[in-house]
């Protein structure tokens, strides 16, 4: 399957100020870390995992997150997309990030991560990091906190990511199977289903196409020929359509013209996808499946309301959007000595 195209990946009328961002507590702990006093061994993986290890870790993520963000917007799509990558293929162990090497293609070029972006990002924070704290922090962890920040600066939801991940040390193009856009949602099931992700998981990490764009050779058929039909796709509005062909000619080519997913707000992570769908504006076919399929519709309405109380209004979806992240950031965890703390992070450890 071809994967998520959300560009800058998986925005809306909440923008959150810099200034009423809230981070996590420097003293929070794991729910599951041992009562004091118990003897055990160092924990592997939990909030705040290199608190002693490298205290300023967090800081040194947080404070490159934000000078991109504020040069570039098209970021937040971007490291989601990246995460959901990389998650999807062998766990969430930064393989999407190793380069190929002769006698070997690595995941990065695969076909669905030809226009993931992010990396130089991801490389400085890492730089940063080992100037500090030599061979400390994973590549796989920066990618969920960095995640993590510029969600927030978005406007999104606060997602405590538990740390202690390591990286991965195999990385093969042949491996990447992704949900792609012209899926059925029975097909996005199955695929969620097989990293022990379940429908509502599904619905509401796709809201991540609150940001980012689609390429017009990811959605042309829905314009002109959809499913061999010859007409448009009948359940894209028709407004919609028009104005998207001014946009995408026929027999267009290439990755020009991008459009972006969520037709009311661009840039930022709040409702306003949902909110779209039910007016038949998804760009996607996957995205506009879920307002019809009854195993998904409910959870589009349920998701749709937006108001300023409590960040997303009567929406439910910025709690449950922390919470499948969390669950989708745990697929495949490389933890205690497994893996290694990458060097750099395009390159294995010789």
């Amino acid at each position: 399957m071809q994967k998520l195209t959300s560009v800058a990946g998986l925005l809306v009328v909440l923008m959150v100020a810099a200034s009423e961002v809230v981070w996590v507590a420097e003293g929070a702990v794991a729910a599951n870390f041992p009562s004091p006093g118990t003897a055990t061994a160092a924990p592997t993986y939990g909030l705040n995992f290199y608190k002693n290890s490298c205290p300023g870790a967090e800081n040194i993520i947080r404070a490159a997150v934000i000078a991109k963000w504020n040069s570039d917007k098209t970021i937040t799509a971007g490291l989601l997309r990246m995460f959901f990558h990389d998650c999807f293929v062998t766990g969430c162990d930064a393989s999407i990030l190793i380069l190929s090497t002769p006698g070997n293609q690595a995941e990065i070029e695969a076909g669905p991560n030809l226009t993931i972006h992010g990396q130089d990002l991801i490389n400085t924070i890492k730089t940063n990091l080992e100037a500090a704290c030599p061979g400390v922090v994973s590549c796989a962890d920066i990618i969920a906190l960095a995640t993590r920040d510029v969600v927030l600066l978005a406007g999104g939801p606060q997602i405590l990511f538990p740390t202690g991940r390591r990286d991965g040390v195999v990385s093969l193009a042949s491996a990447v199977d992704v949900p792609g856009p012209t899926d059925t949602v029975t097909q996005a099931i199955a695929a969620f289903n097989s990293i022990g992700l379940n429908v509502n998981d599904l619905t509401t990490l796709l809201g991540a196409h609150t940001v980012g764009v689609a390429h017009c050779l990811f959605f042309s058929d829905r314009l002109y020929n959809f499913q061999g039909t010859g007409v448009a796709d009948p359940t894209m509005a028709p407004a919609l359509v028009a104005t998207l062909k001014s946009v995408c000619p026929q027999g267009a080519s290439g990755l020009g013209n991008p459009v972006a997913l969520d037709q009311g707000t661009e840039f930022i992570v709040d409702t306003s996808y949902f909110q779209q769908l039910q007016l038949n504006h998804g760009i996607l076919q996957i995205d506009q499946e879920l307002t019809h399929d009854p195993r998904t519709s409910g959870l589009v309405r349920s998701f749709a309301p937006q108001g300023r109380a409590g960040q997303f209004g009567p929406s439910p979806w910025g709690f449950s959007f922390a919470r499948s992240m969390v669950k989708l950031g745990n697929v495949g965890v490389l933890t205690g000595t497994k893996g290694q703390i990458r060097k750099t992070c395009g390159a294995i450890n010789t």
